[in-house]
């Protein structure tokens, strides 16, 4: 019964990814008709190897096609007119490419460590897709990557923890400046009151490692946080300490417009507000309503737990009214920028989004969306991360391990190139 209802949840739309789904749906393909090993009467170990490359070739293959449809598609994209491409017309859904995807290769290198294609009763699943779309990006930004973006809870550290002295990713993030790669924290976490303090409090354990690095001031510098999504940046200083950029330095006029429009953010915040506290209400939900200078949430009560189908229901209802808010005719001006999304354990609507965020520093710091990266865990659609798709190449990944994993992957073919 719990693996039915599981299966059916990640059915619903707001829990899928067009690309992946495809991708799975071709090569199961492979998986279901040329099933050699299991059909035929192999007697001997040479046969039933023989049959083994011939399926990872085949899955090899699948791959090829959809790195030629996504170079196809990013030609429709240097034109103008990336829904001509026959990708989208296969996935409607389907984002910005910023640079090319060697998927064969990707899949060639999780083969040999997963051993996908020797699976003779588990198809190629969700994740086993969703890691080698994260090795083919990895590889193919490598060699340009200016500006590396990471989300905080549950990519850099477990939800709710602070990034601690001796998590693996210290090394790997001091790697990176040492690369003279800038480097930035971008999270929904968003401090009024000695914000500095807050964010190092959270970064204790990365700070203490920039100290012992032997890292140059000018490397120190190139590490950056921004928080509630696009509206506090911070810069670390040569006395390993987080120091607040003004908006003007980095906010283009347009977006601090809206940012300090203070009556239509505050109009946003009561509408999700007032359908956030309906919906603890009508669930009777072990839960609190938090509301900031441009972030309104639902927090769980201590020690109790929320489950992700009613975090989804307040997420994808508070969306619907804010929608329809900004769409009525009382809304005269062009509508204020939110994010709405499922946090895990908890939901928060945010004035801005990581796209905002992600897209200022590139022009803060001079990177491109072909040399930037964004690294999260929240890559459906009722997460955070997924709007950086449209202006930077990403890796969707579940936890830290998998950063680890990825950035690993990363640093060896820096190291290589440099």
């Amino acid at each position: 019964m719990t693996s039915t209802y599981r299966i059916n949840y990640q059915l619903r739309q707001h829990k899928r990814d067009g690309l992946i789904e495809f991708i799975k749906l071709t090569l199961s393909t492979s998986f279901v008709l040329y099933d050699e090993a299991a059909d035929a009467d192999i007697s001997s170990s040479a046969d039933e190897k023989s049959a083994l490359v011939r399926s990872k070739e085949r899955y090899a293959e699948v791959m090829s096609g959809v790195e030629k449809l996504i170079n196809d598609h990013i030609e429709m994209q240097k034109l103008g007119a990336p829904e001509h491409s026959r990708l989208h017309r296969l996935v409607p859904t389907v984002s910005t490419f910023c640079t090319p995807l060697p998927l064969r290769k990707a899949f060639l290198l999780a083969d040999a460590q997963h051993t996908i294609s020797a699976r003779r009763f588990v198809s190629p699943s969700f994740n086993d897709i969703r890691r080698i779309l994260n090795t083919a990006q990895v590889c193919a930004i490598a060699p340009t990557l200016s500006l590396i973006t990471f989300d905080g809870d549950m990519t850099l550290y477990d939800d709710g923890k602070d990034f601690e002295q001796d998590s693996t990713l210290v090394t790997l993030i001091i790697q990176l400046l040492s690369f003279d790669i800038n480097v930035a924290v971008v999270t929904a976490a968003g401090y009024t009151e000695n914000a500095e303090s807050r964010y190092e409090s959270r970064l204790s354990g990365l700070l203490h490692g920039f100290q012992l690095s032997g890292l140059t001031n000018a490397q120190l510098g190139r590490f950056h946080v921004l928080g509630g999504e696009c509206n506090y940046l911070f810069q670390l200083g040569d006395d390993y300490h987080l120091h607040f950029v003004p908006q003007e330095v980095y906010q283009p006029e347009q977006v601090r417009a809206w940012s300090q429009n203070t009556t239509e953010i505050d109009a946003v915040l009561d509408i999700a507000q007032a359908n956030i506290q309906k919906c603890v209400q009508e669930m009777n939900l072990p839960a609190m309503v938090i509301r900031k200078t441009k972030a309104v949430g639902l927090v769980p009560q201590p020690g109790a737990t929320i489950l992700r189908e009613i975090l989804d229901e307040v997420v994808l209802s508070t969306q619907h009214h804010l929608l329809r808010y900004q769409r009525s005719p009382s809304v005269l001006q062009a509508p204020l920028p939110f994010c709405c999304f499922n946090g895990g354990s908890d939901v928060w609507v945010d004035i801005g989004n990581k796209l905002i965020g992600v897209q200022m520093l590139q022009a803060y710091l001079n990177a491109k969306p072909e040399e930037t990266l964004h690294v999260g865990d929240q890559f459906l659609s009722t997460g955070n991360d997924y709007a950086t798709r449209a202006s930077c190449c990403t890796l969707w990944i579940i936890n830290p391990q998998e950063t680890h994993e990825a950035l690993v992957q990363l640093t060896d073919i820096l190291e290589k190139q440099k």
